[in-house]
């Protein structure tokens, strides 16, 4: 019987090979043998996630053919995987991909460090700040005093609490797009709100367009739902869309979902403007495209000439509501512990998808959602996201310049709001700074995590999530991690002590 549970073709091997680009070796610099390259890079794209663990790979021949190298580098490549413990072999069954006894499991997310590792190292993993007390604990309380009468139903609300979905409603209508209640429909935060919507519009085998690079998560949880995505590259910098190339792949891909971060874009950071917004609907629209508005990231801008110069929301060009659907949350603006999220959609969608739900989650807890709703309705939402900004603008301040003073090398522009930088690695693999990370004690997820087959490896994203000393610390050990990347010493040859998602 075989072992492996899934399979990876070679040529989609060989492009996640090729995309693993490295600084040319300086003088005196000893490149490592053709197999032990090839071993290094399987093993790197393991410990990534990028090829799942129990991945069966391409027989020897057919890899050596794609890669354009002897079929005797590939087999030594893969007896070193086989005595490092990444490979797994039985004759008649091939060989598939495994971790080294004592290795967890490699995750393909970007989920938060276990609270025992903080203490040794920096995690600039996971984009989320602490909670904004003491707003949490005077939510919390509120909510509790709000509880009895709930507590007398069946607690199931598939729709959401109906003073909440009044209460976004409300919030949606003050921005200028008049919404319904029944335009509302309440999750566990915005990852259930894009499952629900990609479950609903996009099943196995649907085109799914996305920004490159676009947030890792979601991208794992559309190739997970079996959705074939189409990446479209952003613009460079910070100035958004490129929308000739929107209006193309729509036009010629025909996907059947759009998904897109108009408000600073994770990981780059940008923010689009009206006219961006306006000739995307129309494309879309055009396209019989629905249009995924995610805008978890719209309350965080930072600098305050940005405030008033914020653009409409996505949905402000869809006044028919019949092309765009968009995705907000608690969780970036508040606090990731408070799992909220809502869709605002037209009618008959919100009730296709709270149709649907009753074969998920059944309903969001109601707890948090009167939370969230006491939030909202004293004020207490915007003092709470206040503090969020300040805390998000000092440590963005104080990472840029770490950043500066320790690679001034790696290139960046500076995003006016959300959460993340986006970062060239001067020439270096994101892939392996992301695994001498591991090793300085810096943890740091690498720019193919945004991307699609292997895209963005010379990148890396920080998110603001530390600040002070720590961010010029982590700055310190991102540095440490850079020079083992340059002298080569980052793990060829020998397993990694542990690995962290």
């Amino acid at each position: 019987m075989a072992q492996w549970t899934s399979a990876v073709g070679a040529a989609q091997l060989a492009r996640l090979l090729n995309s693993q680009q490295d600084r040319p070796a300086g003088p005196g610099t000893r490149r490592p043998p053709a197999y032990r390259a090839l071993a290094d890079g399987v093993r790197l794209l393991v410990l990534e996630g990028r090829v799942p663990v129990a991945a069966r790979l391409p027989a020897e021949r057919e890899l050596a053919l794609a890669l354009s190298v002897s079929r005797t580098t590939v087999a030594a490549a893969y007896e070193a995987l086989r005595g490092e413990g990444f490979l797994e072999s039985r004759r008649g069954a091939g060989s598939w991909t495994a971790v080294p006894a004592g290795n967890p499991i490699p995750a393909r997310g970007l989920e938060p460090l276990p609270p025992e590792a903080l203490g040794s190292v920096i995690d600039l993993g996971c984009a989320s700040l602490p909670a904004p007390e003491p707003w949490l604990t005077r939510a919390v309380q509120g909510a509790l005093e709000e509880l009895p009468p709930y507590a007398h139903t069946h607690g199931d609300y598939p729709a959401g609490l109906p003073a909440l979905r009044s209460m976004i409603a409300e919030r949606y209508t003050a921005r200028g797009i008049p919404t319904m209640p029944e335009q509302i429909m309440v999750t566990t935060g915005a990852m259930g709100a894009i499952d629900a919507i990609c479950h609903l519009f996009g099943g196995r085998g649907e085109r799914i367009a996305v920004e490159s690079p676009s947030y890792a998560n979601i991208l794992q949880l559309m190739r997970e739902a079996g959705a074939r995505l189409v990446p479209v590259a952003m613009a460079e910098g910070l100035s958004g869309w490129d929308l000739d190339r929107w209006r193309q792949v729509l036009r010629e891909a025909a996907p059947r979902i759009a998904y897109v971060v108009a408000d600073f874009h994770n990981p780059t950071g940008a923010l689009a403007d009206e006219d961006q917004r306006r000739r995307l609907v129309d494309a879309a629209r055009s396209a019989g495209t629905v249009l995924v508005a995610d805008e978890t990231m719209s309350e965080l801008w930072l600098d305050e000439d940005v405030r008033d110069g914020m653009p409409r929301p996505v949905c402000g060009f869809d006044p028919a509501g019949s092309t765009v659907i968009t995705v907000g949350s608690a969780s970036k603006a508040f606090w990731a512990g408070m799992r909220i999220g809502w869709v605002r959609a037209a009618p008959d969608v919100i009730r296709s998808l709270v149709a649907a739900r009753a074969y998920a989650d059944l309903g969001t807890p109601v707890l948090e959602q009167l939370a969230v709703n006491w939030l909202f309705s004293t004020g207490g939402w915007e003092q709470a996201v206040e503090l969020r900004r300040a805390q998000a603008r000092e440590n963005r301040d104080a990472l840029v310049a770490a950043l500066r003073r320790e690679l001034p090398d790696w290139e960046f522009e500076v995003p006016r709001g959300g959460l993340t930088l986006w970062v060239r690695a001067g020439g270096l693999s994101g892939s392996r700074l992301a695994e001498a990370g591991e090793r300085t004690g810096v943890r740091v997820p690498s720019g193919p995590r945004f991307g699609v087959d292997g895209a963005f490896e010379g990148y890396v994203r920080l998110p603001f999530t530390v600040g002070g000393a720590v961010a010029d610390e982590a700055a310190l050990r991102l540095a440490a991690a850079a020079r083992l990347v340059e002298s080569g010493a980052t793990g060829a040859g020998e397993a990694p002590r542990t690995f962290v998602a």
